[in-house]
Parts: C-alpha cells; structure tokens; sequence
C-alpha cells in the first residue's frame, strides 16, 4: 500500500512539474502585483490587500505612500484619519488597527526596521502567513509560497489538493514544487487565475492546461 501511494504521488509530482513549466513558458515575466518601492511599504500594502483587489490597493498606496514613509508616521495620526486614508480598501477599521500595532512593533522591537526573517513576520501584529510569505519572498527572497485566494481557487481547480485550508495547501505545495520556484509559483498561479481560470467565467477552452485540469469543464459553442 505504501509503495502505491508513492507511485501516486510521484506521478502528481510529474504532473505538477508539467504544469509549472507551462506557466512559466506562458508567463514568463512575473511580479507582485502590487506596487512597493520598500520592504515596509509591500508589508502595508498586503495587509491592506484583505478582501481587496490589487488594483484598488495600488490607487490608495499611490498617495499613502507619499504621506506615510515610516512606521512612525502611521504612529502620528489619528485613528479616524488613517481610517479615511484607506477607506476604499474596505474594512478600514480592523486594517487601521493592524497597521498601527504592526507600525508599534516595528518601532519598539526592530528599529523601524521590517525583519527579514520569515518567523520575525509572523510573529507581528497583524502579519499572517499569506502577508509574511509575500514580504519574506518579493523584498528579501526567502523562498516562500503565498496562498491568496488565486493559489487556494486554482490548487484545488488543478487537484493539489482538496481543501481549503491555506497551512495544508501551502505545505501541499512545497511537496510538490521546487523549492525555487517557491516565491514565483504564487505569481504564476495567480496571474492565470486572473488571464485564464476566471473564478465566475473561466476560459476553459482557451486553457493551455485544459489536458492536465481535473478541473477542466468547456463550454459547448
């Protein structure tokens, strides 16, 4: 029994590696879809990316990030003006409040300073292992697998896994990818999510993946 679980799984494996290279020949310029000059400014940048998109996150950072360079400066103002500051991304309350006691670590325990330690990050106030693992790879190239809701729709879509718990896709995931490929995995998955496996219109027929998607399901013309 156990060598057949193996066999399996080292066909998923093969499997996994068919599509990874697809990804990388079909996208091979990736990078973090939201816009950061510095460490800091990608940590605050995805903790204000919860429930929203990318998109709208960048057209707020443009001029929060021009207002707020330092941890400090979120430190200097008030409760009600950062809300208003980051209205737009919803949730602004909760995210004000991540920012500042985030902002208040930093400053009382890393010199102002982002940590670059994958562990150091989780352990900040409102950092999660999604947000530690965006920072830890894009601005100090730790290898590290963000889940979002992209990688968590399309592992399950590909069958890497059936859950929709992000610890177990995650550690799912580093099972069956290098590890190099770690940080741009996210990137790939995530930017065929938003080309080619649209959650609500998905262009299965247009899929150069269609022959390897458990999940593949075209629509008849």
């Amino acid at each position: 029994m156990k060598d057949f679980i193996k066999m399996i799984d080292k066909e998923e494996k093969k499997r996994a590696i068919k599509i990874l290279n697809r990804l990388k020949k079909s996208y091979p310029s990736v990078k973090p879809a939201l816009k950061y000059r510095t460490a800091f400014q990608l940590l605050i940048a995805t903790i204000l990316s919860a429930q929203c998109t990318d998109e709208r996150v960048n057209k707020v950072t443009e001029d929060l990030f021009k207002k707020y360079k330092k941890p400090k400066d979120y430190l200097k103002v008030s409760n009600e003006e950062l809300e208003k500051d980051i209205y737009s991304t919803g949730f602004y309350r909760q995210k004000t409040k991540s920012i500042k006691q985030c902002c208040s670590a930093l400053t009382e325990k890393f010199n102002g300073e982002v940590p670059g330690n994958f562990d150091m990050l989780t352990k900040l106030p409102g950092v999660g292992r999604k947000t530690a693992s965006v920072v830890a790879g894009n601005a100090f190239g730790i290898p590290a697998i963000a889940v979002d809701t992209h990688v968590k729709r399309l592992s399950n879509l590909l069958g890497f896994i059936n859950s929709k718990n992000p610890d177990k896709i995650e550690e799912r995931l580093k099972e069956l990818f290098p590890k190099k490929d770690w940080i741009n995995l996210s990137h790939w998955l995530a930017m065929h999510g938003r080309k080619i496996c649209i959650a609500r219109r998905p262009k299965c027929n247009e899929c150069f993946l269609a022959d390897l998607c458990p999940g593949y399901n075209p629509v008849e013309n």
